[in-house]
């Protein structure tokens, strides 16, 4: 009887440890599409860039700060620019502006994302969104990690 009672507790505390790790995986399975929806050009400041962010997870995004490079028309970079998306709710489309300066949207050909200085979901430690990024570029640039 204690082999039993011992047995089902290992096989109680499996099952516990098998629902969370589902659970987790679940919240994961899904995408974040960080979308460079359209620019527009402004004379005085210089492109601004109009992003969604489509979250297709579970996770509440409290930190998402994206560190870009602009590249030009020549394919040389123009400029390092940091942008702080956060926050991003779960199961939802954000969008948000974000001002290239001293550059024509024209003259834009390709934006990396070269590095995710923050991505920290609500109540939680910071992780690596990398594997759950699609990007998209409706734009002549091209948006690329």
């Amino acid at each position: 009887m204690k082999n039993f009672a011992k047995a089902a507790i290992y096989v109680a505390a499996s099952l516990g440890l098998f629902v969370t790790n589902l659970h987790a995986q679940t919240a994961q399975s899904g995408k974040l599409t960080v979308e460079l929806n359209k620019f527009e050009e402004n004379e005085t400041v210089g492109c601004r860039a109009f992003f969604l962010f489509r979250n297709q997870t579970e996770l509440t995004l409290e930190g998402f700060e994206m560190s870009l490079a602009i590249l030009n028309t020549e394919g040389i970079i123009d400029r390092l620019l940091s942008i702080d998306a956060a926050p991003i709710s779960a199961a939802r489309t954000t969008l948000k502006l974000f001002e290239i300066p001293e550059i024509a949207c024209s003259e834009i050909s390709e934006i990396l994302l070269h590095e995710l200085a923050s991505c920290k979901p609500q109540n939680a430690d910071e992780m690596d969104c990398f594997p759950l990024l699609d990007l998209i570029s409706r734009t002549p640039a091209q948006l690329v990690k």
